[in-house]
């Protein structure tokens, strides 16, 4: 029950956190390049097209989709080299030391739900393994890299700005850096960088659709879910079924309230994830001589030091949140309940076909 409660967890998380995406793409849009989509029925037919397209092209191939991230991950970076390299001659480095305006309070529920949204689902990676040749060796290469590289592309820039523009502390809200830019060098940069910050979203969402739908189609390859979930297009190999379930979620949830949704995504993660790194030390202790594609090269008692660090800072998470958050995380508990409740019935009265569990899960 712990690792399908853990799947499911970490897939709700993952269609939170994705369907921040197309609000934000939203929010971009609407800044200076079309005002007319800031509000109403027009931004919401917005957000629902461009969930409708993104979709689509997953649904051609997942490497259509990885090239086409790194394609928008350079152009979304690019306004940000630009503004960091224009910033340098204004830097003034004590702007750095600055604790904030007195008198402002500081929130810090919304710092690191925000801090955990924007560094958080590495874990999404490990759904893509079986569509990506030698994972075990190309997957610690490709997240080294990727930790390094996400980092730098936020400490640089952010350290650009602080250091070259002086305003108040509230004026640091959703947005703010293309305000910087507008300031350090123009408007032109403003609208470079919107745009960069669209593109942004958009390849986000294409990411995190694949790892979604292919996470679906992961559990019913594992007897999680029924068969028919584990569906692939005629033409493209895709998994389809998984597609339309994660676009449709999306839609839905990316018409609550911002803060709600990154602080939901942050919550349902965090259980998740506490699952995850349960889990994980049980099968190192319980299967240890089970052969894995990639083997964590520790013993035991470092991995479970290594999974106390995130976990105490999980748990701080989670106690920072607010009453509506919690109310949504225990419905998606009891929702996660009810349906392993659903599953083992379906699969005891042979009422749906199932795949046969893996020997390790099963004897877990």
């Amino acid at each position: 029950m712990a690792d399908d409660m853990s799947q499911q967890s970490s897939f709700t998380g993952n269609r939170f956190h994705s369907s921040i995406n197309p609000l934000l793409s939203g929010d971009e849009e609407s800044w200076e390049i079309a005002p007319a989509l800031d509000s109403g029925w027009p931004r919401r037919i917005a957000v629902l097209a461009s969930t409708v397209i993104l979709a689509v092209l997953n649904y051609i191939g997942l490497t259509i989709v990885g090239y086409f991230a790194v394609v928008l991950a350079f152009l979304s970076l690019l306004p940000f080299v630009l503004m960091t390299l224009i910033a340098i001659p204004k830097i003034q480095p004590h702007r750095w030391l600055s604790l904030g305006d007195n008198g402002v309070k500081k929130d810090w529920n919304l710092y690191l739900n925000t801090l955990f949204w924007n560094l958080n689902f590495w874990d999404n990676v490990s759904t893509l393994a079986g569509e990506v040749e030698k994972p075990q060796k190309t997957f610690p290469r490709a997240l080294f890299v990727s930790v390094i590289f996400t980092c730098l592309s936020y400490l640089i820039p952010l350290l650009a700005v602080t250091g070259a523009v002086s305003v108040e502390q509230s004026a640091w809200g959703s947005g703010f850096h293309a305000q910087a830019a507008e300031i350090i060098a123009g408007k032109w940069l403003k609208i470079l960088l919107e745009i960069g910050a669209v593109l942004s979203a958009i390849g986000l969402f294409e990411a995190q659709l694949s790892s979604s739908a292919y996470q679906i189609l992961g559990m019913a390859e594992i007897g999680i879910l029924p068969k028919f979930f584990a569906s692939r297009a005629k033409w493209f190999n895709t998994p389809w079924i998984g597609i339309v379930i994660c676009t449709a979620i999306s839609v839905a949830i990316s018409y609550l309230d911002f803060t709600d949704i990154v602080a939901s995504a942050n919550l349902v993660y965090s259980m998740g994830m506490l699952l995850e790194f349960s889990a994980f030390i049980w099968l190192r202790w319980r299967w240890a001589a089970m052969e894995r594609p990639f083997k964590v090269p520790m013993k035991l008692p470092g991995l479970i030091v290594m999974c106390l660090v995130p976990s105490a800072f999980l748990v701080a998470l989670m106690v920072f949140t607010h009453r509506t958050v919690f109310l949504i995380g225990a419905g998606m508990t009891a929702a996660g309940i009810l349906w392993f409740g659903l599953m083992s019935i379906c699969k005891k009265k042979k009422i749906l076909e199932f795949n046969p569990r893996p020997e390790a899960i099963e004897g877990s």
